[in-house]
Protein backbone atom coordinates (compact mmCIF):
# COMPACT_ATOMS: atom_id res chain seq x y z
CA UNK A 1 0.00 0.00 0.00
CA UNK A 2 1.14 3.40 -1.36
CA UNK A 3 0.86 6.71 1.24
CA UNK A 4 1.48 9.71 -0.61
CA UNK A 5 2.61 12.22 2.23
CA UNK A 6 3.20 15.35 0.62
CA UNK A 7 3.45 17.12 -2.93
CA UNK A 8 5.97 19.68 -3.98
CA UNK A 9 4.72 20.64 -7.59
CA UNK A 10 4.52 17.27 -9.42
CA UNK A 11 6.99 15.87 -6.40
CA UNK A 12 5.91 13.11 -4.06
CA UNK A 13 6.90 12.02 -0.30
CA UNK A 14 5.48 8.95 0.03
CA UNK A 15 5.54 5.57 2.17
CA UNK A 16 5.17 1.89 0.70
CA UNK A 17 4.20 -0.29 2.82
CA UNK A 18 5.04 -4.08 2.13
CA UNK A 19 5.10 -7.46 3.71
CA UNK A 20 9.10 -7.35 3.95
CA UNK A 21 8.87 -3.41 5.80
CA UNK A 22 7.83 -0.29 4.92
CA UNK A 23 9.90 1.74 2.08
CA UNK A 24 10.38 5.69 2.40
CA UNK A 25 10.09 7.18 -1.06
CA UNK A 26 11.29 8.37 -3.24
CA UNK A 27 14.21 5.66 -2.90
CA UNK A 28 17.09 4.17 -4.90
CA UNK A 29 16.93 0.89 -5.20
CA UNK A 30 20.77 -1.01 -4.81
CA UNK A 31 21.55 -3.07 -7.75
CA UNK A 32 22.03 -6.74 -7.02
CA UNK A 33 21.60 -8.65 -10.39
CA UNK A 34 22.32 -12.05 -9.06
CA UNK A 35 21.65 -11.85 -5.21
CA UNK A 36 24.54 -9.90 -4.87
CA UNK A 37 26.04 -6.46 -5.36
CA UNK A 38 28.95 -6.62 -7.68
CA UNK A 39 31.92 -5.18 -6.12
CA UNK A 40 32.22 -8.36 -2.86
CA UNK A 41 29.13 -5.78 -1.19
CA UNK A 42 27.79 -8.08 1.55
CA UNK A 43 24.46 -7.62 2.94
CA UNK A 44 25.44 -6.40 6.34
CA UNK A 45 27.27 -3.39 4.30
CA UNK A 46 23.89 -2.81 2.96
CA UNK A 47 22.31 -2.06 6.08
CA UNK A 48 25.14 0.02 7.00
CA UNK A 49 25.06 2.42 4.22
CA UNK A 50 21.46 2.86 4.24
CA UNK A 51 19.95 0.77 1.65
CA UNK A 52 16.33 0.13 1.85
CA UNK A 53 15.27 -2.07 -1.42
CA UNK A 54 17.94 -4.25 -3.56
CA UNK A 55 17.14 -5.38 -6.96
CA UNK A 56 17.73 -8.56 -8.48
CA UNK A 57 17.01 -9.61 -11.78
CA UNK A 58 14.74 -12.74 -12.85
CA UNK A 59 17.00 -13.79 -16.17
CA UNK A 60 19.96 -14.06 -14.27
CA UNK A 61 18.78 -16.03 -11.40
CA UNK A 62 16.52 -18.48 -13.40
CA UNK A 63 20.01 -19.38 -14.94
CA UNK A 64 22.28 -19.53 -12.33
CA UNK A 65 21.58 -20.93 -9.74
CA UNK A 66 18.13 -21.15 -10.89
CA UNK A 67 14.59 -20.02 -9.28
CA UNK A 68 13.78 -23.42 -8.10
CA UNK A 69 16.91 -24.12 -6.03
CA UNK A 70 16.03 -20.32 -4.41
CA UNK A 71 12.70 -21.77 -3.29
CA UNK A 72 14.00 -24.73 -1.85
CA UNK A 73 16.41 -22.36 0.50
CA UNK A 74 13.09 -20.48 1.32
CA UNK A 75 13.39 -17.51 -1.12
CA UNK A 76 15.52 -14.84 -1.97
CA UNK A 77 15.74 -13.46 1.52
CA UNK A 78 16.45 -16.37 3.28
CA UNK A 79 19.11 -16.66 0.53
CA UNK A 80 20.79 -13.58 0.28
CA UNK A 81 20.35 -12.87 4.14
CA UNK A 82 18.52 -9.93 3.21
CA UNK A 83 15.17 -8.95 5.72
CA UNK A 84 14.27 -5.80 3.97
CA UNK A 85 12.25 -5.28 0.55
CA UNK A 86 13.03 -6.70 -2.87
CA UNK A 87 12.26 -5.70 -6.33
CA UNK A 88 12.83 -8.18 -8.98
CA UNK A 89 13.03 -7.01 -12.74
CA UNK A 90 10.91 -9.30 -14.82
CA UNK A 91 14.13 -10.04 -17.06
CA UNK A 92 12.45 -8.44 -20.46
CA UNK A 93 14.78 -6.31 -20.83
CA UNK A 94 17.28 -8.99 -20.66
CA UNK A 95 16.08 -10.82 -22.93
CA UNK A 96 16.05 -8.28 -25.70
CA UNK A 97 19.48 -7.14 -24.99
CA UNK A 98 21.53 -10.19 -24.36
CA UNK A 99 20.13 -12.66 -26.80
CA UNK A 100 21.19 -12.54 -30.00
CA UNK A 101 18.52 -15.12 -31.81
CA UNK A 102 15.25 -14.82 -30.27
CA UNK A 103 11.89 -15.33 -31.81
CA UNK A 104 9.29 -13.12 -30.08
CA UNK A 105 5.63 -14.79 -30.45
CA UNK A 106 2.32 -14.13 -28.67
CA UNK A 107 2.88 -16.58 -26.23
CA UNK A 108 6.07 -15.61 -25.25
CA UNK A 109 9.83 -15.52 -25.97
CA UNK A 110 12.14 -18.28 -27.35
CA UNK A 111 15.80 -17.36 -27.11
CA UNK A 112 19.02 -19.08 -26.24
CA UNK A 113 20.84 -18.53 -23.01
CA UNK A 114 23.87 -15.83 -22.66
CA UNK A 115 25.93 -18.09 -20.44
CA UNK A 116 25.64 -21.66 -21.95
CA UNK A 117 23.57 -21.20 -25.26
CA UNK A 118 20.69 -23.66 -24.44
CA UNK A 119 17.39 -23.01 -25.27
CA UNK A 120 14.86 -20.89 -23.26
CA UNK A 121 11.41 -19.84 -23.41
CA UNK A 122 9.93 -16.59 -21.13
CA UNK A 123 6.50 -16.21 -21.05
CA UNK A 124 4.41 -13.99 -18.37
CA UNK A 125 3.41 -16.81 -16.86
CA UNK A 126 6.91 -18.43 -16.89
CA UNK A 127 8.27 -14.68 -15.85
CA UNK A 128 5.37 -14.85 -12.90
CA UNK A 129 6.10 -18.34 -11.97
CA UNK A 130 9.92 -17.64 -11.62
CA UNK A 131 9.62 -14.75 -9.66
CA UNK A 132 6.83 -16.27 -6.89
CA UNK A 133 9.61 -19.04 -6.43
CA UNK A 134 11.75 -16.03 -5.83
CA UNK A 135 9.95 -14.85 -3.50
CA UNK A 136 10.55 -10.98 -4.08
CA UNK A 137 8.36 -8.12 -2.84
CA UNK A 138 7.74 -6.57 -6.02
CA UNK A 139 7.66 -8.61 -9.12
CA UNK A 140 7.55 -6.75 -12.15
CA UNK A 141 5.52 -7.53 -15.38
CA UNK A 142 7.00 -8.99 -18.24
CA UNK A 143 7.44 -6.63 -21.19
CA UNK A 144 9.06 -5.70 -24.68
CA UNK A 145 11.48 -3.25 -24.75
CA UNK A 146 10.92 -2.21 -28.33
CA UNK A 147 14.39 -0.08 -29.27
CA UNK A 148 14.20 4.24 -29.09
CA UNK A 149 15.16 4.27 -32.46
CA UNK A 150 12.64 1.64 -33.69
CA UNK A 151 9.84 2.55 -36.05
CA UNK A 152 6.32 4.30 -34.84
CA UNK A 153 4.50 1.04 -36.55
CA UNK A 154 6.67 -1.70 -34.51
CA UNK A 155 6.51 0.20 -31.29
CA UNK A 156 2.96 0.83 -32.11
CA UNK A 157 2.69 -3.30 -31.88
CA UNK A 158 5.17 -4.21 -29.63
CA UNK A 159 3.15 -1.78 -26.69
CA UNK A 160 -0.54 -3.00 -27.74
CA UNK A 161 1.71 -7.04 -27.11
CA UNK A 162 3.14 -5.56 -23.37
CA UNK A 163 -0.76 -4.64 -22.38
CA UNK A 164 -1.63 -7.68 -23.44
CA UNK A 165 1.78 -9.82 -21.45
CA UNK A 166 0.79 -7.73 -18.94
CA UNK A 167 -2.67 -8.31 -17.95
CA UNK A 168 -1.44 -12.26 -18.24
CA UNK A 169 0.94 -11.41 -15.54
CA UNK A 170 -1.45 -10.39 -13.20
CA UNK A 171 -3.99 -13.33 -13.79
CA UNK A 172 -0.92 -15.72 -13.27
CA UNK A 173 0.20 -13.49 -10.47
CA UNK A 174 -2.96 -13.87 -8.72
CA UNK A 175 -3.30 -17.78 -8.74
CA UNK A 176 0.51 -17.96 -7.95
CA UNK A 177 -0.34 -16.09 -4.64
CA UNK A 178 -3.18 -18.43 -3.89
CA UNK A 179 -1.10 -21.81 -4.05
CA UNK A 180 -0.47 -23.19 -0.65
CA UNK A 181 3.10 -23.47 -1.19
CA UNK A 182 3.91 -20.09 -2.48
CA UNK A 183 6.51 -18.68 0.29
CA UNK A 184 5.11 -14.76 -0.37
CA UNK A 185 1.76 -14.61 -0.97
CA UNK A 186 1.23 -11.21 -0.89
CA UNK A 187 4.00 -10.58 -4.02
CA UNK A 188 2.92 -7.51 -5.54
CA UNK A 189 2.94 -6.57 -9.27
CA UNK A 190 4.27 -3.25 -10.86
CA UNK A 191 2.82 -3.13 -14.87
CA UNK A 192 5.71 -1.08 -17.21
CA UNK A 193 5.27 1.70 -19.20
CA UNK A 194 6.68 1.38 -22.86
CA UNK A 195 6.71 3.60 -25.87
CA UNK A 196 9.96 4.41 -26.32
CA UNK A 197 10.32 7.83 -27.62
CA UNK A 198 6.54 8.51 -29.21
CA UNK A 199 4.91 10.92 -26.53
CA UNK A 200 1.21 9.91 -27.18
CA UNK A 201 1.93 6.05 -27.33
CA UNK A 202 3.07 6.78 -24.08
CA UNK A 203 0.54 8.26 -23.11
CA UNK A 204 -2.34 6.02 -24.16
CA UNK A 205 -0.16 2.81 -22.62
CA UNK A 206 0.18 5.10 -19.39
CA UNK A 207 -3.95 5.23 -19.44
CA UNK A 208 -4.76 2.03 -20.43
CA UNK A 209 -2.29 -0.32 -17.35
CA UNK A 210 -3.58 2.46 -15.24
CA UNK A 211 -6.89 0.79 -14.95
CA UNK A 212 -5.71 -2.36 -14.38
CA UNK A 213 -5.53 -1.27 -10.70
CA UNK A 214 -1.85 -3.21 -10.03
CA UNK A 215 0.44 -2.07 -6.87
CA UNK A 216 2.68 -0.18 -8.85
CA UNK A 217 3.89 1.74 -12.58
CA UNK A 218 7.34 1.58 -13.74
CA UNK A 219 8.17 3.49 -17.02
CA UNK A 220 10.47 1.10 -19.10
CA UNK A 221 12.98 1.54 -22.36
CA UNK A 222 14.62 4.99 -21.20
CA UNK A 223 17.93 5.44 -20.57
CA UNK A 224 19.01 3.14 -23.93
CA UNK A 225 20.26 5.73 -26.05
CA UNK A 226 17.99 8.74 -26.11
CA UNK A 227 18.94 12.17 -25.02
CA UNK A 228 18.36 13.36 -21.76
CA UNK A 229 16.07 15.75 -22.79
CA UNK A 230 13.72 13.26 -24.63
CA UNK A 231 14.11 11.71 -21.28
CA UNK A 232 12.57 14.23 -19.44
CA UNK A 233 10.29 15.15 -21.79
CA UNK A 234 8.51 11.84 -21.84
CA UNK A 235 8.12 11.97 -17.97
CA UNK A 236 7.11 14.70 -17.94
CA UNK A 237 3.83 13.73 -20.71
CA UNK A 238 3.75 10.38 -19.06
CA UNK A 239 3.57 10.52 -15.09
CA UNK A 240 0.55 12.66 -15.03
CA UNK A 241 -1.24 9.77 -16.28
CA UNK A 242 -0.12 7.57 -14.02
CA UNK A 243 -2.06 6.78 -10.45
CA UNK A 244 -0.53 9.30 -8.11
CA UNK A 245 -1.57 6.83 -5.25
CA UNK A 246 0.45 4.02 -6.44
CA UNK A 247 4.38 4.75 -6.91
CA UNK A 248 6.67 5.67 -10.05
CA UNK A 249 9.32 4.06 -10.93
CA UNK A 250 12.03 4.95 -13.07
CA UNK A 251 13.91 1.58 -14.31
CA UNK A 252 17.54 1.99 -15.08
CA UNK A 253 18.15 5.55 -14.28
CA UNK A 254 20.52 7.25 -13.80
CA UNK A 255 22.89 9.92 -12.25
CA UNK A 256 22.61 11.98 -9.47
CA UNK A 257 21.16 14.71 -11.43
CA UNK A 258 18.51 11.98 -13.70
CA UNK A 259 17.24 11.78 -10.18
CA UNK A 260 17.12 14.93 -9.01
CA UNK A 261 14.84 15.41 -12.38
CA UNK A 262 13.16 12.32 -12.23
CA UNK A 263 11.58 13.27 -8.44
CA UNK A 264 10.75 16.57 -9.73
CA UNK A 265 8.88 14.94 -12.30
CA UNK A 266 7.15 12.84 -9.74
CA UNK A 267 9.10 9.36 -9.70
CA UNK A 268 9.30 7.39 -6.84
CA UNK A 269 11.46 4.54 -7.59
CA UNK A 270 15.03 4.64 -8.92
CA UNK A 271 17.46 1.82 -10.01
CA UNK A 272 20.62 2.37 -11.78
CA UNK A 273 24.34 0.31 -11.85
CA UNK A 274 26.23 3.76 -12.40
CA UNK A 275 27.10 3.76 -8.77
CA UNK A 276 28.88 0.44 -8.40
CA UNK A 277 30.01 0.09 -11.71
CA UNK A 278 31.61 3.62 -12.04
CA UNK A 279 32.75 2.67 -8.56
CA UNK A 280 34.68 -0.46 -9.27
CA UNK A 281 36.73 1.52 -11.98
CA UNK A 282 37.34 4.53 -9.39
CA UNK A 283 34.86 7.23 -10.45
CA UNK A 284 33.20 8.11 -7.47
CA UNK A 285 30.83 10.62 -6.56
CA UNK A 286 31.34 13.69 -4.12
CA UNK A 287 28.87 16.73 -3.44
CA UNK A 288 31.42 18.52 -5.45
CA UNK A 289 31.48 16.18 -8.63
CA UNK A 290 32.54 13.43 -10.10
CA UNK A 291 36.50 12.14 -9.46
CA UNK A 292 38.89 9.78 -10.83
CA UNK A 293 41.06 8.28 -8.11
CA UNK A 294 43.48 6.87 -11.01
CA UNK A 295 44.19 10.29 -11.45
CA UNK A 296 47.92 11.02 -10.71
CA UNK A 297 46.90 13.98 -8.58
CA UNK A 298 45.30 11.66 -6.01
CA UNK A 299 48.64 9.41 -5.40
CA UNK A 300 49.79 10.86 -2.11
CA UNK A 301 46.39 12.59 -1.24
CA UNK A 302 45.76 12.12 2.42
CA UNK A 303 42.36 13.81 2.69
CA UNK A 304 38.93 10.94 2.04
CA UNK A 305 37.25 10.69 -0.78
CA UNK A 306 34.78 13.18 0.32
CA UNK A 307 35.27 14.95 3.44
CA UNK A 308 32.40 14.67 6.08
CA UNK A 309 31.15 11.68 4.24
CA UNK A 310 30.17 8.80 6.99
CA UNK A 311 30.72 5.54 4.51
CA UNK A 312 33.15 3.03 5.71
CA UNK A 313 35.61 4.49 3.29
CA UNK A 314 35.44 7.70 4.15
CA UNK A 315 35.83 6.92 7.76
CA UNK A 316 38.92 5.18 7.89
CA UNK A 317 41.13 5.39 4.56
CA UNK A 318 42.68 7.92 1.97
CA UNK A 319 42.48 8.63 -1.99
CA UNK A 320 46.16 7.55 -1.79
CA UNK A 321 45.60 4.13 0.01
CA UNK A 322 42.37 3.29 -2.31
CA UNK A 323 43.82 4.34 -5.43
CA UNK A 324 47.16 2.33 -4.79
CA UNK A 325 44.75 -0.93 -3.88
CA UNK A 326 42.64 0.24 -7.55
CA UNK A 327 46.15 0.36 -9.22
CA UNK A 328 47.39 -3.00 -7.80
CA UNK A 329 43.78 -4.34 -8.64
CA UNK A 330 42.99 -5.09 -5.27
CA UNK A 331 39.19 -6.37 -4.25
CA UNK A 332 39.63 -3.61 -1.35
CA UNK A 333 39.55 -0.98 -3.58
CA UNK A 334 36.85 -1.63 -5.74
CA UNK A 335 34.47 -2.87 -2.66
CA UNK A 336 35.60 0.88 -0.55
CA UNK A 337 34.57 2.42 -4.11
CA UNK A 338 31.24 0.67 -4.40
CA UNK A 339 30.37 1.38 -1.18
CA UNK A 340 31.15 5.14 -0.86
CA UNK A 341 29.51 5.49 -4.32
CA UNK A 342 25.87 3.46 -3.05
CA UNK A 343 26.22 5.61 0.34
CA UNK A 344 26.51 8.73 -1.59
CA UNK A 345 23.32 7.57 -3.45
CA UNK A 346 20.99 6.45 -0.37
CA UNK A 347 22.25 9.78 2.11
CA UNK A 348 20.81 11.99 -1.97
CA UNK A 349 17.81 10.00 -1.29
CA UNK A 350 17.86 10.82 2.49
CA UNK A 351 18.58 14.67 1.85
CA UNK A 352 15.72 14.84 -0.99
CA UNK A 353 12.92 13.42 1.30
CA UNK A 354 13.90 15.83 4.19
CA UNK A 355 13.95 18.70 1.58
CA UNK A 356 10.45 17.23 0.60
CA UNK A 357 9.17 17.17 4.17
CA UNK A 358 10.37 20.85 4.53
CA UNK A 359 8.66 21.42 1.25
CA UNK A 360 12.80 23.37 0.05
CA UNK A 361 13.12 20.47 -2.59
CA UNK A 362 12.78 23.08 -5.89
CA UNK A 363 15.62 24.47 -3.71
CA UNK A 364 17.76 21.72 -2.80
CA UNK A 365 17.64 20.75 -5.95
CA UNK A 366 19.27 23.28 -7.69
CA UNK A 367 22.10 24.05 -5.08
CA UNK A 368 22.67 20.38 -5.74
CA UNK A 369 22.92 20.71 -9.31
CA UNK A 370 25.59 23.47 -9.05
CA UNK A 371 27.82 22.06 -6.36
CA UNK A 372 28.24 18.50 -7.90
CA UNK A 373 29.34 20.34 -10.98
CA UNK A 374 32.59 22.24 -9.32
CA UNK A 375 35.07 19.56 -9.90
CA UNK A 376 36.66 20.54 -13.24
Amino acid sequence: MYKLLKREGYAKRGEFHTVHGVIQTPVFMNVGTVAAIKGAVSTQDLQEIKTQVQLSNTYHLHVRPGDELIKEMGGIHKFMVWNKPILTDSGGFQVFSLAKLRKIKEEGVYFNSHIDGRKIFMSPEKSMQIQSNLASTIAMAFDECPSSVAERSYVEQSVARTTRWLKRCKTELTRLNQLKDTINPQQMLFGINQGAIFADIRVEHAKQIAELDLDGYAIGGLAVGESHEEMYHILDVTVPHLPLEKPTYLMGVGTPANILEGVERGVDFFDCVYPSRNGRHGHLYTNQGKINLFNQKYERDVKPIEENCQCPACQHYSRAYIRHLLKAKEMLGMRLCVLHNLYFYNTMMEEIRDALDKGIFKSYKEEKLYSMKQIK
